[in-house]
């Protein structure tokens, strides 16, 4: 039977580690101590508590599929419903409706929440449409902002979408990639149209909905640290932690040896193949000795710091969040230091129950160029977290318990070019032969698109045989 070994336990390599089983003799490589990468599930003041990813999307099947696969089917669960909601101009502020990524198809649906000034709503009603230019028609990147503000102006970008991508990318629209981070419009852009016509267009030409609108996320009750350590425990691959590669070498004949670190000393391992599933820079240093072009690309991808702080407060009888508000995003121009706020307890109906006499919250922080605010020290940032929060939701008192979660490097950026650098990535390492990579760097920072691209790359792996 084909060996693989799999390079990097988060969700990415554990989801090739699931394709191959029975299929493959398989070995994943986990430097830390555990498996899930940035799906980690811990217990604060009693109850569960996811310090990375929180949900997972259900729009794409891909993990919620896989999630079923290994046993959690029926641990699955919905949010409870909310609205979009920011936290801007010192008010809570829902987002109606209709928006595709805080693009009001139908901008009279703002009128009143005060989301945008008079001048910003009579700019967003008066979108402009621009002529594609060649350029665009024939596939060429441009940033978001450089797309939308001419169209929507500057105001509706850094209220609407910028909150939005910072929550999902922790990048910013001047950087990140049309194609890339919102593929969905680049159609519009090649053809010129006017975007909200287009968006109108695009919503009347789906099916009308039947029954209960499924919802965008969903959740797995006991936290989705659950996910990984249920899909390494059914792929059967051997599993090791705190083994971490150091160099690859090629074995002649065929095959490769991974020089490891271990907690008991150095070893090697060989294989027929490999799937490395590791953020950019670690990659690149397996790979440059035996594709600069890879390294290259690889060492050219920036990256962003983020930090989660995770606190759990009595219940009070007065004050605190409101019934029906699971959270909010909070647009960069407002200045604050939080980006995101979550409602554990009112989002996710399992840890409400869990815990009926405390609110568990989250309030994240950083976005690309912000690595100052990761480097504060827990206190410091905790109690920047604690008093926007009680600005924000009123009262809360003080925590009985914190935590503050890093995750420095954390997310690739997909900046402009960004499609362009990883097919650069591919062909260089369709070179290497039994080589295959996957991760949050190729199609999607999101757990379903991680999951996709492990997948795929156990089945190229195989198709190598």
């Amino acid at each position: 039977m084909r060996s693989v070994i799999v390079i990097g336990g988060g969700i990415s390599g554990l989801a090739a580690a699931w394709e191959l089983r029975g299929k493959a003799e398989v070995t994943v490589l986990e430097a830390g101590d555990r498996v899930g990468g940035k799906l980690r599930t811990s217990v604060l003041a009693g109850t569960p508590v996811d310090e990375g990813a929180e949900s997972i999307m259900a729009l794409r099947p891909e993990a919620v599929r896989l999630a079923e696969e290994v046993g959690l089917g029926e641990s699955l669960c919905d949010p409870a419903p909310a609205p979009v909601t920011f936290w801007t101009r010192d008010a809570l502020r829902p987002l109606p409706a209709g928006h595709v990524m805080g693009i009001p198809a139908d901008p009279a649906a703002l009128d009143g929440t005060g989301l945008l000034s008079p001048e910003g709503l009579a700019r967003l009603v008066q979108e402009e449409a621009i002529p594609a230019s060649p350029a665009l028609a024939e596939g060429a990147d441009i940033n978001i902002a450089g797309y939308l503000v001419p169209r929507i102006g500057r105001e509706a970008v850094d209220r609407l979408v910028e909150p939005l991508l910072g929550g999902i990318y922790a990048g910013r629209t001047d950087r990140l990639s049309l194609r890339s981070a919102m593929p969905f419009l680049a159609p519009a852009a090649a053809s010129g149209d006017s975007l909200l016509a287009w968006l109108r267009r695009r919503r009347e030409s789906r099916p009308p909905a039947t029954g209960t609108r499924p919802s965008v996320v969903r959740g797995i009750v006991g936290g989705t640290g659950r996910l990984p350590r249920a899909v390494a425990a059914a792929s059967g691959a051997r599993v090791l932690t705190h083994s971490t590669a150091l160099a690859l070498e090629r074995v002649p004949g065929g095959g490769w040896r991974v020089h490891v670190a271990t907690g008991r000393g150095p070893t090697t391992l060989d294989a027929d193949a490999l799937i490395i599933a590791l953020p950019a820079h670690a990659a690149a240093t397996l790979l440059g000795p035996h594709s600069p072009a890879a390294q290259a690309e690889l060492d050219g991808v920036r990256h962003a710091g983020s930090a989660v702080i995770t606190m759990a407060f009595a219940r009070s009888r007065q004050g605190g969040p409101s019934p029906g508000l699971n959270g909010f995003l909070v647009p960069p121009v407002d200045g604050r230091t939080i980006k995101a706020a979550t409602i554990l307890s009112h989002k996710w109906p399992w840890q409400g129950a869990d815990a009926p006499s405390k609110l568990i919250l989250r309030a994240s922080v950083g976005r690309v160029s912000e690595e100052h605010l990761i480097g504060l020290d827990d206190r410091r940032l905790i109690g920047l977290a604690q008093r926007e929060l009680a600005h924000a939701l009123g009262p809360l008192g003080e925590p009985l318990e914190s935590r503050v979660t890093r995750w420095p490097q954390g997310l690739p950026q997909y900046e402009v070019g960004h499609a362009d650098r990883v097919a650069a990535i591919r062909d260089a390492i369709g070179m290497l032969p039994g080589v295959e990579v996957c991760g949050a760097l190729y199609e999607g920072v999101g757990v379903a698109a991680c999951v996709a691209t492990g997948r795929a790359a156990a089945e190229r792996s195989l198709e190598g045989r």
